[in-house]
């Protein structure tokens, strides 16, 4: 069973929607960043797949397929891993290696899972994100927290949602002041429940 990881950049208020200038995605391949940018190109390393939303999708296509000369190493990561996007109204991606998802996302997401390949990673796309921790899809969290507080924006959670403890199995501090922290899920652990819900 291939591990279904979701990475998100966050706040330490646990904001994952970027709403200041806080996040700056070439700004990861400055030299004050090196030791960043290692655990991220080691995890890349590590995956074969990318999930997303159509919005998340569009927004990674607009931009870093036009990154000449990217020091991050994520244009070329993105252009050869195998891509696979959530949506409805989208038929032709314009991305290679990208394949829509357009039908039972959680059977999709599944199946994906239990093929043949490396680490399936999710960023941004919070909708998708809140649909795959309601369904217990996700393995892991790795969380690239910021030394900011917005005040505001998604979460990775939505309110009222619980997990079982989570497991640490990495946490690393960066000379930027970001931390890294990787939990994992127990197997067999159930998905988390809403407030005024019961788990399953």
């Amino acid at each position: 069973m291939r591990t279904l990881a979701i990475t998100q950049n966050t706040t330490v208020d646990g904001a994952v929607e970027v709403l200041g200038d806080w996040f700056d995605a070439q700004g990861q391949g400055g030299s004050d960043q090196s030791d960043l940018l290692e655990v991220l190109q080691r995890d890349s390393a590590a995956s074969d797949a990318l999930l997303v939303g159509r919005r998340t999708f569009e927004d990674l296509r607009g931009y870093w397929p036009h990154q000449d000369g990217d020091t991050t190493g994520v244009s070329a990561h993105l252009d050869a891993v195998s891509k696979h996007v959530v949506t409805s109204t989208m038929n032709d991606p314009g991305w290679q290696n990208t394949t829509v998802i357009s039908g039972d996302v959680i059977a999709e997401v599944r199946a994906l899972k239990e093929g043949p390949g490396r680490d399936v990673v999710v960023t941004g796309s919070i909708r998708l994100c809140h649909t795959l921790i309601a369904a217990g899809l996700v393995d892991e969290y790795r969380l690239f927290t910021y030394p900011v507080v917005q005040g505001g924006g998604r979460r990775l959670f939505p309110d009222g949602h619980q997990l079982p403890a989570l497991r640490l199995l990495e946490s690393r501090a960066f000379r930027s002041g970001t931390t890294y922290t990787r939990y994992g899920v127990a197997p067999g652990d159930p998905p988390g429940s809403a407030a005024g819900g019961g788990a399953p």
